[in-house]
Order: C-alpha cells, then structure tokens, then sequence
C-alpha cells in the first residue's frame, strides 16, 4: 500500500522514496542487562494505531525524520526531525 510522508525539507513524497528504521524507542543505557538490549533491539510494539516511528528520506534530503502515523489506515498524522537538545 503506498501512502505520502510529508518530509519537513521536501513536502510530501511516496513512501517509496524512504526507508522504514522502525518505531522510536528508548535506548537502554550502555551497561544494561544483555535482557533489555535483546527486548530493545528484537521487541516490536506495533500496535493498531498511531505510533511514532523512524524515517529516512534515501530519496530526497537524506535526513533522518519521526513521523506518527496510524498503522491502521497508514495516514501519516504528522512528520517532524527530531530534537537533539
């Protein structure tokens, strides 16, 4: 099923033009128990619904995005780069 993300760099593009990275998680600290990094790393959510998930425009601005969309109808709510402060 193909559906428009809209890039905050270049406006709404097939989905096609990027790649999935899977949905955004909190990342275990370094010395964390192997347990919790296997759950992290193999352990998928992907509840029916909007969830927020990882982007990468391979095809246009080759940035890394979130975007929160329902996995049900797979609108795109909302498209955004993340905060790295």
């Amino acid at each position: 099923m193909s559906f428009l993300i809209p890039c905050p760099h270049c406006g709404k593009r097939s989905v096609y033009e990027f790649r999935f990275g899977g949905e955004v998680k909190t990342r275990p600290k370094p010395e964390a128990p192997a347990a919790e990094w296997m759950e992290y790393t193999y352990t998928k959510v992907n509840e029916s619904g909007v969830q927020k998930e990882w982007w990468f425009h391979r095809s246009g601005c080759r940035q890394w995005l979130q975007a929160m969309r329902n996995t049900t109808t797979n609108e795109v709510v909302e498209a955004f780069f993340p905060d790295h402060g």
